[in-house]
């Protein structure tokens, strides 16, 4: 009898308990490794780091260039003007569907990174771009063009421009599972459905995007404690970092189980608010015309060596260069691909009645531009901030300090402690969307239909449970745990890897379809 899922299907299902099983039971296991042998664990998550960034690193570089050029592809070609999910009109607000896509990638560690990664690059600048050490104006767009690289248009494409027309069209076009074992429907036909292989696929996809999500909560967790204390005097321990930690888990516990039009869709509107609302004081309250040079010059670097950055590989030759690619563009692709095939379920969970242009366009081109500005008006300020002050930033971030890079920045600016206390609730509330999103959609795989409410309730305290424990054994087990992403990251990008024709050969075919037909 075939377990394939109908999209008629709406009553809350059975769960997949062998699914459950395994997830739950790695999950389990590394987080007791964590707790009572941490150097062990330590040890063989560092020889994993190496072995996937050294021998999975040129595949990753090559695999997300050619995503996001075969997307653009895909926009161009008469299909790509289908509506999909089998609705003429959209299920919700170009708003709200635009709030729900940029808090994903960008919540993951978006407020963290733009303000560390583009310090980081300027006082230490990028190998790509040689030494520029006599000219600080250089020195700022190249540090800025690398960010562009990392949180720009290969980034953003990994997460859906491909796969989400794949799942659309197999799981509302064809009836079978909104999960990431679809993906390899065909290569394996039924048996990626129905065996082992789609078992694995999916489990790997959920371990990998449980890493990705735990590993900014527990970030989250240090960035309050870290915060609080600075602003406050409250003590920076392990009670503050817990206490953070739950009240996360409690809003975005509560928000997934509401589900998406309601909790998820809300937290993220109230997200993008806030966050335009910082956005735009920073912009006109800090170094309004460098911010605009520094991204006009950023975007002109990025784009003007755009092959270059995404297919850089130093001295070495084929391996690459293991110090600064590990620790860089490896380490963030290996994250993005991690969440790839179910952040692709959220996004075809939300983009019925979408076009495959448009779709492709917001995810691939519309939110990079988005996000780049972002970094330039965070990360770019503290640069500029820098430059007037030598050590105003670069002092508390020393040691890669991000908290304290993050409340360096926003202190230099007017109203610094109440943009410092806003910026900390901005925190919370990223880290919740991506949250709140991954509990759902994780549930979405285990069960047929819509999750069941404690499934989703289990999977938020699960992750939230995780990043405690993690944070107990010191801040070395969230780094472990930042290192074993690219790990899990391995299988998945194999997964995938048919998205670079299937999407193609959908979209070919969908545009030889009547119009009538289609509907």
């Amino acid at each position: 009898m075939s377990d394939t899922r109908k999209t008629t299907n709406h009553a809350s299902g059975t769960t997949d308990k062998a699914l459950f099983a395994i997830t739950g039971g790695f999950i389990a296991l590394f987080c007791a490794y964590a707790f009572f042998d941490i150097e062990g664990l330590s040890g063989l998550v560092d020889s994993s780091f190496a072995f996937s960034a050294k021998y999975f690193g040129l595949y990753w570089q090559v695999l997300l260039l050619a995503t996001f050029l075969i997307g653009l592809v895909l926009c161009v070609l008469p299909g790509s003007k289908t509506l999909m999910g089998g609705l003429s009109t959209p299920e919700f607000k170009t708003f709200s569907w635009a709030s729900m896509i940029m808090c994903t990638l960008l919540a993951g560690g978006g407020v963290f990174w733009a303000a560390g990664e583009p310090i980081a690059h300027f006082l230490s600048t990028p190998p790509v771009f040689g030494d520029l050490s006599g000219d600080t104006t250089a020195r700022a767009n190249a540090a800025l063009a690398q960010s562009f690289l990392h949180w720009g248009f290969l980034a953003w494409a990994i997460l859906g421009s491909l796969t989400t027309v794949m799942l659309m069209h197999y799981h509302y076009d064809m009836g079978l599972p909104l999960a990431p074992r679809t993906l390899l429907y065909p290569l394996f036909g039924e048996r990626a459905l129905h065996g082992p292989i789609g078992l694995i696929a999916d489990a790997s996809c959920i371990i990998a995007v449980v890493a990705g999500t735990v590993g900014p909560i527990g970030f989250l967790g240090l960035q309050m404690s870290y915060g609080l204390n600075a602003l406050t005097g409250i003590p920076d321990n392990f009670t503050t970092q817990a206490i953070a930690i739950l009240a996360l888990v409690g809003i975005y516990t509560i928000s997934a189980i509401t589900g998406l039009a309601k909790g998820i869709k809300v937290l993220s509107q109230i997200n993008v608010i806030l966050a335009v609302a910082l956005l735009v004081f920073m912009l006109f309250a800090g170094p309004t015309l460098n911010i605009f040079a520094g991204f006009f010059g950023g975007m002109q670097l990025y784009l003007s060596h755009f092959y270059e950055l995404a297919m850089y590989r130093g001295e070495a030759g084929l391996f690459g260069d293991p110090g600064w690619l590990g620790w860089w563009t490896v380490f963030f692709w290996g994250w993005f691909m991690g969440y790839g095939p179910l952040m692709a379920i959220f996004i075809a969970r939300i983009s019925r009645g979408r076009s495959i242009r448009q779709i492709i366009l917001t995810l691939s081109v519309v939110a990079p531009l988005i996000t780049n500005f972002w970094f330039t008006i965070i990360g770019g300020s503290g640069i500029f901030f820098e430059i007037a002050e030598p050590g105003i930033i670069s002092g508390p971030f020393e040691g890669f300090n991000l908290p304290a890079g993050l409340l360096a920045i926003t202190q230099a600016m007017p109203l610094g402690m109440l943009l410092s206390v806003l910026f900390l609730v901005l925190t919370m509330c990223f880290v919740a969307t991506t949250s709140d999103s991954m509990s759902y959609v994780i549930s979405t795989t285990m069960c047929e239909g819509e999750p069941s409410t404690a499934m989703r309730a289990f999977w938020g305290l699960a992750m939230g449970v995780m990043a405690l424990i993690l944070i107990s054994t010191g801040s070395g087990g969230i780094g472990k745990l930042q290192s074993f992403i690219v790990v899990t990251a391995v299988p998945v990008s194999l997964i995938l890897l048919p998205s670079l024709w299937d999407a193609l050969r959908i979209t070919w075919m969908l545009g030889r379809i009547p119009q009538k037909a289609q509907a």
